[in-house]
């Protein structure tokens, strides 16, 4: 899922360009399943609500059809348009799971109680995700997203074992 907490939003998927004549537009998603969508009743899109009608698997992502776009013309007005929904319109989280959206912008410090500057990004390569921090001095490390690399985190910081902070 992208993040963004800009506004107590959060981006599920960005229209990457019209699909067909009628209106249909391909979806890069920022969740794992086209069908998580669905459980939305509409999306802010660039200051417009849209309302999906139909989703399905389709070429690096998703094909959608929103009700309120009927051609091919309108579905290319579209491209880059993020589709976010309110971050209170998430279903809960179980213990042990996060929101990309909560981590981003944290203040990461390290076990020891050291500075270690703001997560910027979460990344996964394939096999689980891991934690981007930047520095205050510009510079960025990765961390793994693991109990041991990362004992906490909560809504006010990130915790990094210091043994992953060097």
């Amino acid at each position: 899922m992208e993040t963004e907490g800009e506004g107590g939003f959060v981006t599920l998927a960005a229209v990457a360009g019209a699909h067909g004549v009628q209106g249909e537009v391909r979806l890069k998603l920022f969740t794992d399943d086209p069908a998580n969508l669905r459980a939305y009743d509409g999306f802010e899109a660039g200051g417009r609500r849209l309302t999906l009608k139909t989703i399905r698997p389709g070429p690096a992502g998703a094909v959608a059809r929103f009700a309120e776009i009927t051609d091919r013309t309108a579905a290319e007005g579209l491209r880059g348009t993020p589709l976010r929904v309110p971050r209170t319109a998430l279903p809960p989280l179980d213990d042990g799971e996060y929101y990309h959206a909560d981590l981003i912008g944290l203040p990461a410090v390290s076990t020891g109680g050291d500075t270690l500057g703001r997560v910027v990004t979460i990344e996964n390569f394939g096999a689980g995700d891991v934690i981007e921090i930047e520095r205050p001095d510009g510079k960025r490390f990765m961390v793994p997203m693991t109990r041991d690399a990362v004992p906490e985190w909560d809504a006010e910081r990130l915790v990094v074992d210091a043994g992953f902070a060097e």
